[in-house]
Formats: C-alpha cells, structure tokens, sequence
C-alpha cells in the first residue's frame, strides 16, 4: 500500500546517511527527484522526509531543501544518575508510563546478575514504566529493587516519578556506584511498539547493577534505549 512506502524510503534515506552515501551538510535529492527515482508520489516522499527530520536525520530549509543534520541532542542516561535527575538539569520534558504496577514477586530464574542468598531469599519490587522526554519514548526499565528494609514500598507513589529521590527520602537509601554492561541489539515486535520504533531497528540494551550507602543492598536493571532522537552517553548536552 502507498500509505506504508514511505517507511521503505525512510529505511533507505537513513541507511545511506548512516554508511555515509550522504554526508553531514549534504543536500538530498529533492521531493520530485525522490519521487521519480523511486516510484512514489510527492505524497509518500514528503511524509518519509518528515520522518526523517523528525527523527533528527535531517533539516529542511526553505529554498535549499532537505540537508543531512547528524547533531543530535545528547542524554547523559549512561551515567548513575537517575533518569528524573538527568532531565531535570535539562529543559526537557519527562513524563513516565507505569506498565505494571510495582509489587512484591520472587526473582526472574536465570537473572542477569549473580544474586547472593540473602537476596534470593528475599521477594523483589519489579517496576515496569516507559520513560519518554518531550513526548518522544526514550528508554523502556525493568527494574528489580529486593524487599530489604522497604516497608511499604508498593503503597508510595515515586517522589517526582524518581525512584533514586524516594529511595533517598523515604529510606535514607542513597545511590553510590554503578556496574553497567551494554549491548547493541535489535527491537523486538514488543519493544518496537512500546517505544515508537520498527521491528529490527537497532537499540541499546544496558544492564545495570546499582550499589548504595546501604550495606548489602544493591538494586538491578535492565533498560532499552532508543536512540533515533537523542543520542545516548554519559552527559546531557
């Protein structure tokens, strides 16, 4: 269907920007250029290139065109500060989705850390949100928080949706230290829809282990990013 074909030139446009078929500063070829080397309509090939400025691949500019613009905004997401915390330094705007709502369950078999017994004997909070900035879905969470002096932690809203911040406030618990494995991969029909994405696009997937000031206490995870807006490091910029 012509309503679909602009994803097939949007996945080409993007794929020649990313080999390097066009450059930083280059000027694609225009919508009628488009439309005839590819077989659409003004139509289709305006709604791929909206997508691709969206996107942040892209910049038009009137009386020249579309030109290649790779300087994307940068989150520092890969440090150990929290989500809330790094957006709050920025003029971004966070907003967060509960996917589930966090309660007490046993451990995931074949967790992604080593567990020690003392946690394997205790239940686990699972929290399970979709953290977006400026409406646009930047990092899927699966987080696991071990049932260690958290009274009452399932009955408490988030501090300003910060899980760091009510650690802190509610439980004198503060966030000190970071291990973190990354891995690039590829979206799953799941994570696709969740964060606004195609099928097979590529994401990064992080693995977290936090320590605390709390001694033995140490929470866990697993959290997707999607990179197609913002560009993810260790500072925002």
């Amino acid at each position: 269907m012509e309503t679909f074909k602009y994803r097939e030139l949007q996945q080409l446009l993007k794929s020649q920007i990313i080999k390097g078929i066009y450059k930083e500063g280059d000027l694609l070829p225009s919508e009628n250029e488009l439309s005839t080397a590819h077989g659409m309509t003004r139509a289709t090939v305006r709604q791929a290139l909206q997508k691709m400025e969206r996107d942040g691949y892209i910049i038009k500019k009137k009386g020249k065109g579309s030109i290649v613009n790779l300087k994307k905004k940068r989150l520092g997401l890969l440090s150990f500060k929290g989500f809330s915390e790094v957006i709050s330094h920025t003029d971004e705007q966070v907003s967060n989705q509960i996917l589930k709502v966090p309660g007490l369950q046993k451990w995931p078999k074949d967790f992604f850390y080593p567990l020690s017994d003392m946690e394997l004997s205790k239940e686990v909070y699972y929290l399970y949100r979709l953290r977006s900035v400026n409406n646009h879905p930047v990092m899927l969470e699966h987080t696991y928080i071990p049932n260690i002096g958290l009274a009452d932690f399932d009955q408490r809203s988030l501090i300003q949706g910060s899980l760091f911040s009510t650690l802190a406030i509610d439980y004198q618990i503060e966030v000190n230290a970071m291990d973190q494995e990354l891995r690039a991969i590829k979206a799953d029909r799941n994570i696709a829809v969740l964060l606004g994405i195609q099928i097979g696009d590529p994401i990064l997937h992080a693995f977290r282990k936090y320590g605390t000031s709390k001694s033995g206490f140490f929470f866990y995870s697993s959290l997707f990013f999607n990179t197609e807006e913002y560009a993810i490091g260790s500072y925002f910029q």
